[in-house]
């Protein structure tokens, strides 16, 4: 209105109000929810699917959708080298096993979680059991370690034809010899049965080291020569080797604890077949990781933190019971079974194995081999023991 002068605190006033508008406006768009992409290359959305979509319904407000994908791991490090290259983000969580972990860390792909947002994640390394933490260590702060399993390596047998299973190597190799192509086994490249029982041999032989597959295992590599004999054949993946054992064409094969549960949960396997660890064994450890590749937006990295603090809280690591796939699954302490949902509760009772708690509490426990000599050891598998049946 004309004539009129306005103040200069009124002035002020309102210059303040529409500067708090403007950032109210800015911090409105910035907690938009977001659309997550997850892909996972180890089997790992089976244990944490549900999680994670409890995650986006409880939080409307970071989240409005997730997509799940499941991919080939080898596969993965290259298209993520690709997208990163064309200055592309498609995918925002990776769930995966020690192998992409390793080559996502030797190719600089993945975010460096810790230390440098020390901030978001303080203490949950503390989260951990023992064996976990152990596993946590291979991630070397590039991600989190999300579901625990201590392996192996474990025999399975049909107890109405085996009745004084093996339990040391020198007794499987004699029983495989009286009773040939009765014992079966996958190609390690292939199978986590096969890649345990390769990678626990060597601490039970009492091989120079258990961590060098070349110059260490000599022991292990005329063992698995020597079985060789007896051994038909060796299938392309584990489900293979559960469906003969299953049948009845084969008695006794390797295994590591969630192929012994989740099959005979399944109907593949009996529910009647046992397990027999080795003597003076050593858990060989396996474990699922959440990684961030590099490119991912400011904006979806805190959301991402966010999932990645609720997905190590009790609640959603109880879900990692599942139907024993994983077992037990929990990576961090103090989650028992009976926190699990009931359908869990349900199948660990019934097919699960009083003594793997004491097993997993009592007997030592390794991390498997790093990538690089991984690779190695399939290798040499490959040209000399798993050629011989060519």
């Amino acid at each position: 209105m004309k004539g009129i002068k306005q103040s200069p605190r009124l002035g002020r006033f309102h210059a303040l109000a529409g500067a708090l508008a403007l950032a109210g406006a800015a911090l409105s768009a910035h907690a938009a929810p977001v659309t997550l992409n997850v892909v996972d290359v180890a089997g790992n959305l089976a244990l944490t699917q549900k999680a994670l979509e409890a995650f986006r319904d409880q939080h409307p407000d970071l989240v409005s959708n997730i997509t799940f994908t499941n991919a080939p791991s080898p596969q993965l490090p290259g298209k993520i080298k690709a997208m990163q290259n064309a200055g592309r983000s498609d995918i925002d969580l990776v769930l995966t096993g020690t192998d992409a972990l390793a080559a996502g860390i030797e190719q600089g792909l993945w975010l460096k979680l810790l230390p440098d947002h020390e901030a978001e994640f303080k203490d949950i390394l503390t989260r951990y059991a023992r064996g976990p933490a152990r596993m946590q260590e291979l991630a070397q702060g590039y991600g989190l370690e999300v579901t625990f399993m201590p392996a192996g390596p474990l025999l399975e047998y049909n107890p109405a034809k085996v009745q004084n299973p093996p339990k040391t190597p020198a007794e499987l190799l004699a029983w495989c010899k009286a009773n040939p192509n009765k014992l079966i086994y996958a190609r390690p490249a292939n199978s986590g049965p096969g890649r345990t029982f390769l990678m626990g041999l060597p601490y039970l032989l009492g091989d120079k080291d258990p961590y060098d597959p070349i110059n260490g295992w000599d022991k292990t590599w005329q063992f698995l020569k020597e079985l060789n004999d007896c051994v038909p054949y060796y299938p392309g993946g584990t489900s293979a080797v559960m469906k003969e054992l299953g049948e009845g064409s084969r008695d006794m094969t390797v295994t590591v604890t969630g192929w012994d549960i989740n099959p005979r949960a399944l109907g593949v396997v009996p529910a009647e077949f046992k397990i027999q660890a080795f003597d003076n064994f050593t858990w060989v450890n396996d474990a699922h990781y959440m990684v961030i590749p590099k490119g991912v937006s400011a904006e979806k990295q805190k959301v991402l933190f966010q999932l990645l603090k609720f997905m190590l809280e009790p609640k959603q690591q109880a879900m990692t019971y599942d139907s024993g796939y994983f077992y037990p699954g929990p990576a961090i302490r103090d989650v028992p079974l009976s926190a699990a949902p009931a359908e869990s509760q349900e199948v660990i009772k019934k097919f699960g194995r009083p003594e793997y708690d004491e097993m997993i509490a009592r007997r030592p426990n390794a991390v498997p081999l790093d990538a690089k000599a991984m690779v190695e050891a399939f290798r040499k598998w490959d040209a000399e023991v798993g050629a011989l049946k060519k």
